[in-house]
């Protein structure tokens, strides 16, 4: 009887040990490693990192308007073929574009003094193109938010019409950089 209890006590053991090192298996299988150096993170230097790069992007919005956009040639009544922020940059061959060093060839726009000369903005309007459309605000003549495009001729800008946009300030002036 003794011997009875003895191999029962240890089958009992035995089967108890399977079952607890079965769920240490387990546990052991469960857990992941890693073996990188960086594992602490620091959150906030991760946001600033962030900030900067939205900062330093020249495609991310600083600010967003709303206003008309309308049309105008170099020859319209008021005009003088000449621009409000480039007064040397003759437009009267019906130049619309400008060359810029950060954007490369944009639209040129005339904006209120709400928007300082060289001001680049981005809207999208499919009266112009399907693509957003890149401008820089180089002469002056309406008021508020409003944009005026300037138009490679008159029935551009009368196709062009009216209409409100929404549009995004990418950067505001020229900053330090002089142009002429």
């Amino acid at each position: 009887m003794r011997r009875k209890i003895s191999v029962t006590i240890r089958f009992i053991i035995i089967i108890l040990f399977v079952i607890i090192s079965g769920n240490y298996i387990k546990k052991i299988e469960n857990k992941t490693y890693s073996n990188n150096i960086n594992k602490n993170v620091n959150l906030s230097t991760m946001a600033l990192k962030l900030d900067e790069f939205k900062e330093n992007d020249i495609y991310s919005a600083k600010d967003t308007y709303t206003g008309d956009l309308t049309g105008y040639v170099y020859n319209c009544p008021l005009c003088s073929g000449h621009l409000g922020c480039l007064y040397r940059y003759d437009i009267s061959d019906g130049k619309n574009t400008y060359y810029d060093e950060t954007y490369g060839t944009v639209n040129i726009v005339a904006s209120s003094p709400n928007l300082a000369c060289g001001t680049i903005v981005r809207f999208s309007t499919n009266r112009i193109s399907n693509e957003p459309v890149y401008a820089i605000v180089l002469d002056r003549g309406v008021a508020g938010n409003a944009l005026d495009f300037l138009s490679p001729d008159l029935d551009y800008a009368l196709n062009l019409g009216r209409s409100i946009i929404t549009y995004d300030v990418l950067r505001s002036g020229w900053g330090s950089k002089v142009e002429s």
